[in-house]
C-alpha cells in the first residue's frame, strides 16, 4: 500500500497545481457564399485534439500562448481542408468547398486523407492513449461482408489476431492473439460505446453479444497496456463505437441481405437531430440454415441511443440494447470425421439460446476549458442456455429419447465508472492528468443438470425424469470489484512524453452452491449419491503499474513503447466443472504477468501508413488444460484444468497500407487503389512448469505466422476488395499434441493445421441505393480454427466453405 500512497500523492500534486500559459482560440467555418457550416470535424494535428463546429460554424481549441497549430477540417460533401491557425488569428474564417461529384471513390479519398492514421489520439474525451499500441477500424471504409460480421475481413488490418470462425451468421465474435484463447473474446475487455458488454468482467468475461457491424462507426482496439484504464485483461480493450445520429431531422437506412444456405438478414436504422435532442436506433434480424446440417439459427437485435445536449458543456446519453437468438448446433467432429467429410453432423438435438439486455446512461460535462468529467452507469440482465448431447467421444451417435446435458447461466450485474481529465501546463509544456474510479458488482447463477429427452430447444430441467444424472450443480456467483486508476502525460518536450499510470483493484469473488457426486455401476445402478455444498470466497487487492513512452518525429512519425502489468481472475468455469471428462484443480489460482510493446508508426506523406512493433507477453500461473489422471484417487483419465506454469509469448507485428492511386494516379480523383499487408511472426514457450512434459513446449493458440494481405480498387461509385489470409499451425493444449498423436475419436486436443482462405467483395452506389455482393472463401477450402472442449462441440468445429451474399441498401 506504501507504493500506492506515494504514486497517488505524485498525481495529486499535479491535479491540484495552478495551471497557466493556456488560451483558447476560435475559428469559423463557412461556405463560399458566407453561410456557416455546422458539424464540421476539426482535428488539431499538432496536439491531437479534436472538436466539432457548432450551429454557428464556430469551433474552439485550447492552445499554448504564442504557438501555431496545423488543423484539418472535414465534413461529408465538402473537400477536406488543411490549414494553420495561430493565437493572433482568433475568429479566422475557413472556407470549405463543396464536392460537386459525390462519387463513392471521391468520398473515400477525402475520408482517407483524414482517417488513414489508424490509431487513437493521445487524449480523447476522458481517456489517455499516449504511448499505447492502438488500432482503429474505420468501418465505413470497409468493402466486406458486414451482414454476418465476417471477422476475418473486418479485423483484416489488425495485427496478430487469431479468430474462431465457428459461429454461423456472425452471432458471436471470438478473437484473441499473442497466445490468448479467442473463445468469445474472453481475454479482452469488451465494450460498446465505452461500457462493458460481457457476461461478467471478472467472473465470466465472455461476450455472447456481438454488435452488428452494419451499425458501427469504428472499432477501437488498445493492446495490453489498456489494463490500467479499462481492466486487467492481458488482451487489452475492444470497444465497438456505434454510429452517431444523423444531422438531419430524420434519416432511414435499410439493408437486406440474401446469401448461401438460405441466409436472410435485415438491418434498418432510424436516426436524426432536432435542436438539442438526437437519436439513433436500429433493428437487425438474421436467419439461415448454416453450411452444415443441424445449424439453423434465428436472431433479433434492437438498439436505441438517445442524446440531449443541455448546453455547450453538458450532455446526457442513454443506450439500450436487446439481443436474443436460438441456434441449433451441429456439434464437433473427430479428426477422422473431419477428413472424411467436414460438412457432416451427427448431432440433431443440440441447441443454444441467448437473451441479452444492456443498459447504459452517460453524463458528459466540461468542467472548464481544460477539464472534462464523465460518469457512466451500466447494467446487464442476460442469460445463455445450452442443451444437447456432449459426449467426449464425438463419433458416438446421439439416440433420440436419451437424456441431454443442460447448462443455464443467468447474468445480472451493474456498475459505475467516473473519470476526470485535467489538461494543464507543467514546465512549459501541455500535459494531461486522468483519475478514475469504477464500481462493479454482480450476482450471477449457474445451473447444470439433466435436460429433456426430446429434440427441440427445450431448456427445462428434467430431474424428475433422470434423477441419477451424473452432472448436476447449482451455484450463485456474487462478485464485487472496486478500482481506482490514474495516468498522467508528462511532456518532457514538444516531441517526447512519458505517461505513467496505476490501477488499484479490490476483488471479491464467491461461488456458493452445491454439486452432486453420483456414481453408477456397470448395470446403471446408483452406488453413490451425495450432495456436496460449497461456499468458496476469494478476496484480494493489488496494485498494477505501467508506463508509456512516445517520441514524435518529423513527418507524422512516432516512436512508442509501453510496459504494463496485467491480471486475470479465476472465472466461473475455473471453479466448477461443466464439461464431461474435465476436472478443476482444487488449488487453481489467478493469473498474473505483464505486456510490453515497442514500435514505430505514422504516415509517409499521405501515401503510406504503417505500424511496426515488437511485443512481449509474460504470463505467470497460466491456466490451461492437459491430460492427467483424476486427482480424486480414481486414476481415471481426465482433462485437468490447472495453473500450468510460466509462459512467454513474443514477436514482431507490422501493418502497412499503401495508397497506390495517390502514388501513381494522383491526377485521377475518381480512381482509388490501396494495398495492405498485415504480418505477425510470433514465438512462445513455457519457461517453467511443475507438470511433466510441459516445460519448453509452445503456448496454445500461437501460430508462428499470421499473415493477411489485400487490395481495394475503386472507380467512381464502384468499389472492390480482395483479401488473402494465411495462418500456420498452432496447438490447442499445453502438451503440444500433433496431428499424429491426436486421438481420432475425440478431436478435442491436437493441432489446428495451417490454412489459407480468400475473400472477395464489391459494391456499387447509385443515388440513394447501394448494392453489395461477394464471395467468402472463394477457393472453397476445408479448414478449421477451433477444437472446442464444450459447446458448440466438443470436437473440431469446421469453418464455413464457399458462400455468396448480396446486399441492397436504401437510404432516405
Amino acid at each position: 500500500m506504501t507504493r500506492l500512497k506515494d504514486f497517488s500523492s505524485l498525481f495529486l500534486l499535479f491535479f491540484t497545481a495552478t495551471f497557466f500559459g493556456q488560451t483558447s482560440i476560435s475559428g469559423v467555418v463557412q461556405k463560399a457564399n458566407n453561410s456557416t457550416i455546422s458539424g464540421v470535424e476539426v482535428y488539431n494535428t499538432t496536439t491531437s485534439a479534436k472538436t466539432v463546429s457548432d450551429e454557428n460554424g464556430v469551433f474552439t481549441f485550447e492552445i499554448k500562448e504564442g504557438t501555431t497549430h496545423q488543423i484539418v477540417l472535414y465534413k461529408d460533401g465538402f473537400q477536406l481542408l488543411e490549414a494553420t491557425i495561430a493565437m493572433d488569428e482568433n475568429n479566422k474564417i475557413f472556407i470549405l468547398e463543396t464536392i460537386t461529384n459525390l462519387s463513392e471513390v471521391v468520398i473515400q479519398n477525402e475520408r482517407g486523407k483524414l482517417f488513414n492514421v489508424n490509431k487513437l489520439r493521445d487524449v480523447e474525451e476522458t481517456a489517455i492513449y499516449a504511448g499505447k499500441k492502438t488500432e482503429v477500424i474505420a468501418v465505413s471504409k470497409l468493402t466486406a461482408n458486414k451482414a454476418v460480421n465476417n471477422a476475418r475481413q473486418i479485423f483484416g488490418q489488425v495485427v496478430g489476431l487469431t479468430i474462431n470462425e465457428g459461429s454461423d451468421g456472425g452471432l458471436q465474435l471470438s478473437i484473441g492473439g499473442r497466445g490468448l484463447n479467442p473463445n468469445r473474446t474472453s481475454n479482452f475487455n469488451t465494450r460498446q460505446n465505452g461500457y462493458d458488454i460481457s457476461a461478467d468482467v471478472l467472473g465470466y468475461p465472455e461476450s455472447y453479444y456481438a454488435t452488428p457491424t452494419e451499425a458501427l462507426e469504428e472499432i477501437q482496439i488498445v493492446r495490453g497496456a489498456a489494463s490500467l484504464q479499462y481492466g486487467t485483461q492481458f488482451g487489452g480493450l475492444v470497444n465497438f463505437k456505434i454510429k452517431s445520429p444523423s444531422k438531419k431531422e430524420m434519416e432511414i437506412t435499410t439493408r437486406n441481405t440474401v446469401g448461401s444456405y438460405n441466409l436472410y438478414t435485415n438491418f434498418t436504422s432510424l436516426s436524426g437531430t432536432k435542436g438539442k435532442f438526437s437519436y439513433y436506433t436500429f433493428f437487425n434480424f438474421k436467419q439461415g440454415d448454416g453450411f452444415r446440417p443441424n445449424s439453423e439459427f434465428n436472431s433479433k437485435s434492437y438498439f436505441v441511443n438517445l442524446n440531449y445536449q443541455f448546453n455547450e458543456k453538458t450532455s446526457l446519453h442513454f443506450d439500450y440494447t436487446h439481443f436474443d437468438y436460438v441456434a441449433k448446433q451441429a456439434g464437433g467432429l473427430s479428426d477422422f470425421m473431419f477428413n472424411d467429410d467436414p460438412n457432416q453432423s451427427n448431432r440433431d438435438r443440440n441447441w443454444f439460446a441467448v437473451n441479452w439486455n444492456l443498459y447504459a446512461l452517460r453524463l458528459k460535462h466540461k468542467v472548464s476549458e481544460n477539464a472534462d468529467f464523465s460518469l457512466q452507469l451500466f447494467g446487464l440482465d442476460a442469460s445463455r442456455k445450452a442443451v444437447g448431447y456432449r459426449s467426449n467421444r464425438v463419433s458416438s451417435p446421439d439416440f433420440e429419447g436419451t437424456v441431454r446435458d443442460l447448462v443455464i447461466g443467468d447474468f445480472v450485474n451493474w456498475g459505475a465508472e467516473a473519470r476526470f481529465l485535467q489538461k494543464h501546463d507543467f514546465l512549459g509544456t501541455n500535459n494531461a492528468f486522468l483519475i478514475g474510479v469504477k464500481y462493479y458488482q454482480s450476482k450471477n447463477a449457474g445451473l447444470q443438470g439433466p435436460g429433456s429427452s426430446g429434440n427441440g430447444p427445450d431448456f427445462s430441467l428434467a430431474t424428475a425424469e433422470f434423477p441419477s444424472y451424473a452432472s448436476q450443480s447449482n451455484y450463485e456467483y456474487p462478485n464485487l470489484n472496486v478500482s481506482l486508476f490514474g495516468e498522467n502525460i508528462f511532456r518532457v518536450s514538444s516531441k517526447f512524453s512519458i505517461t505513467p499510470g496505476f490501477r488499484y483493484e479490490k476483488i471479491r469473488t464467491q461461488a456458493e452452491g452445491y454439486f452432486r457426486r453420483i456414481n453408477l455401476d456397470f448395470a446403471g445402478n446408483v452406488i453413490l449419491d451425495e450432495r456436496v455444498d460449497e461456499n468458496n470466497v476469494k478476496e484480494r487487492d493489488f496494485l498494477l503499474l505501467g508506463v508509456g513512452l512516445s517520441y514524435k518525429l518529423k513527418n507524422r512519425l512516432e516512436l512508442y513503447g509501453n510496459v504494463s502489468q496485467n491480471y486475470r481472475s479465476v472465472t466461473f468455469n475455473d471453479i466448477r466443472t461443466v464439461a464431461t471428462g474435465q476436472v478443476i484443480a482444487e488449488n487453481i489460482t489467478d493469473e498474473k504477468g505483464y505486456t510490453s510493446d515497442i514500435g514505430i508508426r505514422g504516415q509517409i506523406t499521405d501515401k503510406v501508413s504503417f505500424d511496426a512493433s515488437v511485443f512481449g507477453l509474460f504470463y505467470n500461473d497460466k491456466i490451461g488444460e492437459y491430460d492427467a489422471l483424476n486427482p480424486d484417487g480414481s486414476a481415471a483419465p481426465v482433462r485437468l484444468r490447472d495453473n500450468i506454469g510460466t509462459a512467454l509469448t513474443y514477436g514482431f507485428e507490422a501493418m502497412v497500407d499503401w495508397n497506390l492511386s495517390k502514388t501513381f494516379f494522383a491526377e485521377n480523383e475518381q480512381f482509388s487503389w490501396n494495398v495492405f499487408t498485415n504480418s505477425a511472426l510470433t514465438g512462445s514457450e513455457y519457461l517453467t512448469s511443475d507438470v511433466s512434459n510441459i516445460e519448453g513446449n509452445e503456448v496454445e493458440f500461437v501460430p508462428l505466422i499470421n499473415f493477411k494481405t489485400g487490395t481495394s480498387v475503386g472507380y467512381r461509385n464502384f468499389m472492390t476488395s480482395l483479401q488473402l489470409t494465411y495462418v500456420t499451425s498452432q496447438f490447442t493444449d499445453a502438451s503440444n499434441k500433433t496431428v499424429e498423436t491426436t486421438d481420432n475419436e475425440y478431436g478435442i486436443f491436437g493441432e489446428i493445421p495451417s490454412y489459407y482462405v480468400a475473400d472477395f467483395s464489391a459494391s456499387y452506389k447509385w443515388k440513394m441505393f447501394k448494392l453489395e455482393a461477394g464471395v467468402t472463401n472463394f477457393t472453397n477450402n476445408n479448414y478449421f480454427t477451433r477444437r472446442a472442449t464444450g459447446y458448440p462441440g466438443p470436437g473440431i468445429i469446421p469453418s464455413e466453405t464457399r458462400t455468396f451474399y448480396t446486399t441492397l441498401e436504401f437510404t432516405f
